[in-house]
């Protein structure tokens, strides 16, 4: 009851931090900020970001209470989400594009015009559908929930990963058959890889010496050399490939095939698939238990959640209908957050028997949700 109490006073004075800290002394500023973090609880459960897509924004819930405490607007078309390491700063991909040289978005605060017309002056790829266009990339900070940074890239962006050290941020493009790599230190677009038709998810290795791609127009997934960017290999896995989970140790890719209902289950060392497991029709979100050791996906064609025992592999399901969507493990809480693809709304599962405890009204079809670290 504690820590619920003092959120809403410590998100406060984290975003008087931010805003008057050029104003501040040092000393002070320094005073300021120990304050807040002698208030931060030890142990208190996370905030879970969740992109509204066409609603333009981003609501924030904080796991402690399943409620929305905060919302993040002004963000065009927002599908794809990460989160840097430090908990910082958001990703954010656009899915609307536009011409290069067409009303770019605002200038945000504290960048200067120079600075601004850099990162939307780049001549952009072709694209494969409507010639060259362009979306813009967000890097949003979730202390006050400002844009410091936009940066224009090729084509619509789908989902977003951010490397293990916060260095570089990978979007897919699912229009032009690849990615675009952004270098988070200059907040510049510093590679393009191709990878194959309709790239559609992305998720870096342990190490982030490699980046691992599906690609849902030709069932295979590619893994990226985050030291050259280049294709190093290709796997092939089952149809429509689409979210991908890593496994705790960095070993196992799990790769959702949508269309024909199945996980592929690819030994990244040996650079194959090594099980086909089947789930059900559609398939979506997916994501692993704390401890590596179950399975989730979500079942939209047969609205269900699907929990699969990876070490017997005994499966379980539940009902969760209209359409159970995008689903994240809120680590260190034994619960699973689940949207729908029909209703303004995610589910709050329990991970062990999939009762849902909750329902958490969002306004919108949640998207690929980012999970804050800890505070």
């Amino acid at each position: 009851m504690f820590v619920v109490t003092l959120w809403p006073v410590y998100r406060e004075m984290e975003r008087e931090i931010v805003n008057a800290k050029k104003a501040i002394r040092p000393v002070a500023y320094a005073g300021l900020a120990a304050l807040v973090m002698a208030m931060q609880p030890a142990s208190a459960e996370p905030f879970v970001y969740v992109p509204l897509g066409g609603d333009g924004k981003i609501v924030v819930i904080d796991a402690a209470k399943d409620k929305v405490v905060d919302t993040i607007n002004g963000l065009t078309a927002v599908h794809g989400l990460a989160g840097t390491p430090d908990g910082r700063f958001l990703i954010a991909g656009s899915f609307e594009e536009r011409e290069p040289g067409g009303a770019a978005p605002e200038k945000p605060t504290g960048v200067t015009e120079d600075e601004h017309a850099a990162h939307h002056g780049a001549a952009p790829a072709k694209s494969q559908k409507t010639g060259a266009v362009v979306s813009t990339v967000s890097v949003v900070r979730t202390a006050d929930g400002s844009v410091v940074r936009r940066i224009d890239v090729p084509g619509a962006v789908h989902h977003v990963a951010v490397g293990p050290n916060g260095r570089f941020a990978v979007v897919t493009h699912p229009n032009e058959g690849g990615i675009s790599v952004i270098d988070l230190t200059s907040y510049e677009v510093v590679a393009s890889v191709a990878t194959g038709p309709f790239p559609n998810y992305a998720a870096f290795s342990l190490d982030g010496g490699q980046v691992y791609v599906s690609n849902a127009g030709n069932g295979t997934v590619s893994a990226i050399d985050t030291g050259r960017w280049i294709v190093r290999w290709n796997v092939v896995v089952g149809t429509s490939p689409e979210h991908v989970v890593l496994s705790k140790d960095g070993g196992t890719l799990y790769v959702n095939n949508v269309e024909d209902g199945t996980v592929s289950v690819v030994d990244v060392g040996a650079q194959k698939a090594v099980q086909t497991i089947s789930v059900g029709t559609t398939l979506h979100g997916i994501d692993l238990s704390d401890d590596g050791r179950t399975l989730f996906v979500a079942d939209l064609g047969e609205d269900k959640l699907v929990s699969i025992d990876l070490a017997t592999g005994v499966t379980r399901d539940a009902t969760l209908a209209p359409a159970p969507y995008h689903l994240a493990a809120v680590r260190g809480t034994g619960k699973l957050y689940v949207s729908s693809a029909d209703d303004p709304k995610l589910w709050v599962v329990d991970r062990n028997s999939l009762a849902v405890h909750g329902e958490i009204p969002i306004g919108g079809k949640g998207h690929q949700m980012v999970q804050e670290p800890a505070r």
